[in-house]
């Protein structure tokens, strides 16, 4: 648990502190000492009287007593100095910065494991072993460089690599990004980065807290935990990106459903976030833009107001804006051409506004002004100005500066010429403003933060379900497909709507069953996985003579061990599949059915529990959704009970976490009802 004395001690030894500065241990007390801690510092290190001018002690017991321990010593070390100061030393807090745990052996594994029971007996906090350390307002506990500004109102990063925080913070300083905390978890042998977001959460104060969390993922391992503090957070008013790495698979494994096919690791994370509102990123480049995005007024819309001196880096970031969702929208009217009075012959302000190289901090102004107050379909301006060089901008950037004080609608600062004006950008930045370097990479993140979802309503609006017929069916089910009686029964008790069926294994008995359920039928073998890829769907069976004809050829294709029988409905086929992707739960999928979903792999996803309002989102952001809404005179399909049927199933697989996966294809939709005609599922019991 994070504790006052990690957050801010009152006191901090650095065992195995030196006086090379090229050791971690040497480096982090450098740190601490050039950057003002204000507390009581200790080192200790058997070897040297003083070390870096402060008193330098020969073993843990000899010290007194100590908040905050920071480590940096070997590995086999490490335990007993631990317990001399958590039993002796009332120390509470511990920074682990040496290698050589569970990363490396199991002897290193179990050395962790000691330290972290010890830890625990008091109650204490541990970060690490194996990372860089921490970085916060009160002390710089890192044995790295560089050390960012310190800014209450900067960004927490909070990241499962020690290098990796490193370069995340070389890559934002130059952008003008500043930092509240870092925290490096390393092995996260009793905190990883969920439980450090649950702090920042449970402890968050809406006048003193960072509002934009930064994240380095490898390896979710509490995704419940990371859903629940990260979605809370951001109703809060925060805002939050992450990278998690490690999302491709070396090849592809063989699946015996549609569900196991299309789903993934990586499509699961995708889900998490897009539940939690966390903007995915890919790389430490995308990341902080984000960053930089976020640290600007959130936009109100999705209409942007291009402003440029420079027509090329314009052209390609409307490219960008257009191709994922935003818009450049024209600017037209009296007001325009007013504008247009006020700029150099040649200019357009059409959008993107080009006031030419020529063009003056004066005539940006004006532009500024007009799309802020005067265009009022425009939520947000990009404003690209760099330099060839041939003279000073310092006025534009200052008057750019002002503008974004004044300015109501937000106003985002692409300043390119990074060598030729790097002096004025360094000026601009030391306001406290962030740049843009480059306006393709601040598209891509403009446009994820625009895409990402809210957080999903705590209260989800998921369907009641016959729970206990659930639990009794999968209970007494053995470890693989269901029979069709047994998901018949499972989809009885979620409430899903389904056709008529019968299941027969005598000639008679199909006929019987055909008249019962009324001609014309649909006949499909149950056994093999791809019914149609052996021949075993017959459609239209109009006849009594065509029910005895299919049958027989049927039964003789192998692994049939019966043929499911049922009225010919008439629809758009659909799909809706579930697959456990440990240890998040279950993710739901829907899309087009039938042989689409093998052919257009067009897939929505979302993590269970799922209610309406976040069931429609999945079926309105199919590339597909166009059929399902009906086009061209098609029919469409009834789109609240094709929510509600994936809201079914995913009341129906947290009923019943041993279903590891289930296929409904197809499905039949139309404009009346969504009506389930196929399902498959396979119990794994844990």
């Amino acid at each position: 648990m994070i504790n006052r004395q990690l957050l801010n001690p009152k006191s901090i030894v650095v065992v195995g502190g030196s006086n090379n500065l090229q050791k971690p241990g040497g480096k982090v007390l450098k740190n601490l000492l050039d950057g003002g801690f204000e507390g009581d510092l200790y080192v200790v290190n058997p070897k040297d009287e003083e070390v870096q001018g402060i008193k330098s002690y020969r073993d843990p017991e000899d010290l007194p007593q100590v908040d905050l321990a920071v480590m940096a010593i070997a590995a086999p070390l490490c335990p007993e100095a631990v317990r001399v100061l958590t039993e002796e030393k009332d120390t509470r807090a511990f920074i682990i910065l040496s290698a050589g745990f569970s990363e490396e052996s199991k002897e290193g594994a179990k050395l962790e494991q000691q330290v972290v029971e010890q830890v625990n007996k008091v109650d204490g906090a541990l970060i690490g072993p194996n990372c860089i350390g921490v970085l916060n307002q009160h002390y710089q506990g890192v044995f790295t460089t560089p050390i960012p500004k310190l800014d209450p109102a900067g960004v927490d990063l909070v990241s499962g690599s020690g290098a990796t925080a490193v370069f995340i913070m070389e890559s934002g300083m130059p952008k003008g990004l500043t930092f509240s905390s870092v925290y490096s978890v390393g092995n996260s042998a009793q905190m990883g980065v969920e439980e450090v977001l649950k702090n920042m959460d449970e402890q968050f104060d809406p006048q003193h807290s960072s509002r934009i969390k930064l994240l380095y993922i490898e390896s979710i391992e509490k995704p419940q935990m990371l859903l629940k503090h990260a979605a809370s957070l951001i109703r809060k008013g925060c805002r939050i990106a992450a990278v998690k790495a490690g999302g491709s698979e070396a090849g592809s494994r063989a699946a015996s459903s549609h569900t196991g096919a299309l789903s993934s690791s990586d499509a699961t994370v995708d889900a998490l976030f897009r539940k939690a509102g966390i903007v995915r990123c890919h790389g430490r480049e995308e990341l902080t833009t984000v960053a930089s995005v976020f640290m600007h007024p959130p936009l109100q819309g999705k209409n942007m107001a291009i402003i440029t001196h420079a027509g090329g880096p314009a052209v390609m970031l409307t490219d960008v804006l257009s191709n994922n969702g935003m818009d450049i929208p024209p600017i037209e009217g009296p007001a325009s051409k007013e504008l247009l009075e006020e700029l150099f012959p040649g200019s357009s302000v059409s959008n993107p506004i080009d006031f030419l190289a020529t063009g003056t901090a004066e005539q940006l102004g004006k532009i500024i002004d007009y799309c802020d107050q005067k265009f009022d379909h425009i939520d947000g301006m990009a404003v690209i100005f760099g330099s060839p060089g041939l003279f000073p901008v310092y006025q534009v950037y200052d008057l750019l500066d002002e503008k974004m004080k004044q300015a109501k609608k937000p106003i985002f600062p692409i300043l390119p010429s990074v060598v030729n004006v790097k002096d004025e950008i360094a000026h601009f930045i030391s306001k406290g403003r962030i740049s843009f370097p480059d306006e393709v990479l601040f598209g891509k993140a403009l446009t994820r933060v625009y895409n990402t979802p809210a957080p999903g309503d705590e209260t989800s609006d998921v369907p009641e379900v016959d729970h206990q017929q659930i639990r009794s069916i999968v209970e007494q089910a053995p470890q693989d497909y269901l029979d069709p009686r047994q998901v018949q029964q499972l989809l009885d008790a979620a409430g899903v709507q389904r056709a008529g069926e019968a299941v027969v294994n005598q000639e008679d008995q199909a006929v019987q069953e055909a008249k019962r359920l009324g001609l014309p039928v649909v006949m499909k073998v149950v056994g093999p996985v791809h019914k149609s890829d052996v021949g075993g769907v017959a459609l239209e069976v109009k006849d009594e003579q065509t029910v005895r004809r299919e049958f027989n050829r049927m039964m003789q294709i192998k692994d049939t061990t019966g043929i499911l029988i049922q009225p010919m409905l008439k629809g758009t086929e659909l799909f809706i599949g579930a697959k456990r992707e440990d240890p998040f739960g279950h993710m739901v999928m829907c899309g087009l059915g039938g042989i689409f979903i093998e052919v257009l792999r067009d897939v929505a996803s979302g993590l269970a529990p799922i209610g309406q309002k976040e069931a429609l989102k999945m079926i309105q952001s199919l590339q597909s959704y166009g059929i399902i809404k009906g086009t061209r005179g098609q029919e469409g399909v009834d789109q609240q009970a094709f929510a509600e049927t994936i809201t079914r199933i995913s009341a129906l697989v947290a009923a019943a976490p041993e279903i590891a996966e289930m296929d409904l294809n197809p499905l039949l939709g139309n404009p009346q009802q969504v009506v389930a005609v196929d399902a498959r599922i396979r119990i794994e019991h844990q």
